[in-house]
């Protein structure tokens, strides 16, 4: 295999390159890496087919096009010798190549950002490229025999390695620009090099000879060889571009799919209140919005379950559908309301007479489940005769709803301003699904910092929301509202999902953040809902449960403490911290530390305030960090917003984790990422 047998009568042939089939291989080489990179791009997002599907696309791409490249690149080294190739071989030889461009790009999307993993990666595709080279080689069937050189055969081998090493660590630095096109151009470069180097390297490393002056006549009267160059263009070419139009395609539909999981109901497959939103921006005035709501919905959700409910709605949809023309609006905009747009004067007088008659069927028993119930119901109507926007009537419709003298009694109640008030709680409401949608709601992160060494040991979000005609509204005045209108369930969702997706982009960026805490309101904690919702985003962002921390209060366990005991545990079981917020500002604290697992105690500003003015407040705050501590918890100390509180603090023998104004204020993503350089360059 290395050395020349020992004989005289060897003859060396030598051959020479075709530059035109030399270039071919390059673009080739080019046209798979930037196909593969397009494809990879997708496994970075969040969608709705599996990463995986996009990693062995992108798999199959590159190590097309780096087996390709190989045989393009073998045609233009010109031989005067006949020579085929052994198909089982040759087909063979394809499988190296791509098992190497899978673990290239696994690796190079993996959380993991060591340089070790970049070594170990570009070994094994290193290897796998030259496997894929030196199996194409011995695939080859010709008149001659061939030795390779074993220090040429050693450096392209190392060379594979480099340039599969150097390609990872590039392609994985810049991965989060690969949405731009020259930056895919570039990177798309750098592995067509990457792979034609090694390969010309590795053919630098054959020796071809033939033994005896017959062969050597033989091999004079012979025409280069040249292999179905064409037919191998044409399969590549197919090759690759039906990848890339798959691909293509398949992210389009991964885009339809997600806008329908966003904008529509997937029970009834109508518009939601999102959808109900974005159609406001294209039609803004209307003549009528009716919305029908369904009354004490959690009644049979409680008495029946969420199957029987779910049933019920699509019973009371279809009957809805087949009263109203076609030409109707309707969005599910809650879970219990159905909101109707009608858009001419003339169909929003003949809408009135159908929406009653909706009223009058509805009055009459429903058979769900073979369960016989009344539904409770009203539908509350907004309209005029010249168009108005389509929400001012929808709040019109919902101050209906919310009106004091509003009875479910399957009628149709017209809106009368002087009747049906509409107040600032209740425009806060009714806006809360427009300012999660247009981002007027925002999260902002608090660290929290171990005061043994300056160090950051996680974060709180918070929620603040910049309404676009109150401005800034205190959550001490929203939470409330969406408590009380339950809604606070939705907002929640939302935060752990904007979470999850911040998460998600510092783990790409490599920007240290330990853990996050999320408010859990209420009795939510108790709701499976909860936990079905952790289980999804945690899986869409990659997420996991130990970068995560509930906090709960007092008051959200109080009501049922055994509920809470079970729910807390189950999420302790599954890997997330569960803090206990306010600590000291309820009842019955002591007796929650000895019950609920929980994993942190978070003390409450009040007990702070007047520390180390008072001694009474001092001794107290130091008598609670010794009863945590003695039960094996976590302390953070909320409000430290002073030198000579943090002096106090530090003065401890266990020293808590301290969360306030002396380390930061709450930051924005971009603020946070601000705050984390100057506490880098300070350490330095």
């Amino acid at each position: 295999m290395f050395e020349l047998p020992a004989s005289a009568d060897i003859h060396i042939i030598e051959g020479e390159y075709s530059a035109p089939l030399v270039l071919l291989s390059f673009v080739i080489a080019f046209c798979a890496s930037y196909t593969a990179l397009f494809i990879n791009r997708r496994i970075q997002g969040n969608g709705f087919f599996h990463k995986n599907i996009w990693l062995v696309l992108a798999s199959l791409a590159m190590g097309l096009g780096v087996w390709s490249m190989h045989f393009i690149g073998m045609s233009a080294f010109e031989l005067p010798i006949n020579m085929e190739y052994h198909i089982g071989i040759t087909v063979l030889s394809m499988v190296p190549a791509i098992i190497a461009s899978y673990l290239a790009f696994y690796f190079a999307n993996s959380k993991n950002k060591k340089l070790f993993s970049y070594i170990v990666a570009g070994i094994f595709m290193g290897l796998g490229i030259s496997l894929m080279h030196y199996l194409g080689m011995a695939a080859m069937k010709i008149d001659a025999y061939y030795v390779y050189k074993p220090i040429i055969f050693t450096v392209s081998i190392l060379i594979a390695i480099a340039a599969s090493f150097a390609a990872l660590y590039i392609f994985s630095v810049v991965k989060n620009f690969m949405d731009r096109i020259f930056v895919k151009v570039v990177a798309a470069l750098l592995l067509a090099i990457a792979i034609t180097s090694m390969h010309y390297t590795g053919m630098q490393a054959i020796q071809f000879y033939v033994i005896g002056e017959s062969a050597l006549h033989l091999v004079d009267g012979t025409e280069p060889h040249s292999m179905n160059i064409m037919f191998l263009i044409i399969f590549v070419t197919v090759g690759i571009s039906s990848l890339f139009i798959l691909a293509f395609l398949t992210s389009r539909l991964d885009k339809y799919v997600e806008y329908r999981l966003q904008n529509f109901d997937g029970l009834t497959q109508l518009p939601n209140q999102k959808q109900f939103a974005d159609d406001q921006k294209s039609d803004k005035d209307t003549h009528l919005v009716a919305i029908i709501h369904i009354h004490n919905l959690e009644k049979y959700n409680s008495s029946y379950g969420y199957y029987f409910v779910d049933e019920m709605i699509k019973t009371i949809y279809e009957l809805i559908d087949r009263l109203l023309p076609e030409s109707t609006k309707m969005y599910r905009t809650e879970a219990n309301r159905f909101t109707i747009v009608s858009s001419t004067m003339e169909q929003s007088q003949h809408l009135h007479v159908l929406l009653e008659r909706v009223c009058a069927v509805l009055m009459h028993p429903l058979v769900i489940d073979e369960r016989t119930i009344t539904v409770d119901m009203v539908c509350a109507v907004s309209k005029s005769t010249v168009k108005q926007p389509i929400q001012e009537l929808f709040s019109n419709a919902i101050a209906v709803l919310q009106a004091p003298i509003t009875e479910f009694k399957h009628e149709v109640i017209e809106f009368n301003p002087d009747i049906h008030t509409f107040n600032f709680e209740n425009q806060l409401s009714l806006d809360i699904y427009t300012a999660m949608k247009n981002d007027d709601l925002f999260l902002v992160y608090q660290p929290k910092v171990d005061p043994n060494h300056d160090s950051l040991v996680g974060l709180e979000a918070l929620i603040r929301w910049n309404h676009p005609v109150f401005g800034m509204v205190s959550p001490g005045i929203f939470i409330p509202v969406l408590e009380e209108t339950k809604k606070i369930s939705d907002v929640t969702d939302w935060i752990i999902e904007k979470v999850c997706e911040q998460i998600d982009q510092w783990d790409k960026l490599n920007i240290p953040f330990q853990q996050v805490s999320i408010n859990i309101p209420g009795l939510y904690i108790t709701s499976p809902r909860l936990s079905d919702t952790l289980k999804l985003i945690l899986l869409k962002y990659h997420v996991k449960p130990d970068q995560l921390e509930l906090e709960i209060t007092e008051t959200s366990v109080i009501h049922d403490i055994q509920s809470a005991i079970l729910a807390v545990s189950k999420f302790r079981k599954k890997g997330f911290s569960v803090a206990l917020d306010d600590f000291g500002t309820g009842l019955s604290s002591l007796s929650y530390l000895k019950e609920i697992p929980i994993s942190t105690i978070k003390i409450d500003k009040s007990f702070v305030d007047g520390v180390p003015e008072s001694i009474k407040d001092a001794a107290i705050l130091k008598s609670i960090i010794t009863l945590c501590y003695s039960l094996d918890l976590n302390v953070v100390i909320e409000g430290v917003e002073t030198e000579p509180q943090l002096e106090f603090i530090q003065k401890m023998d266990k020293k808590p984790i301290v969360q306030g104004y002396y380390y930061s204020k709450p930051l924005t993503a971009e603020e946070f990422r601000e705050w984390m350089n100057g506490q880098l360059v300070e350490k330095k």
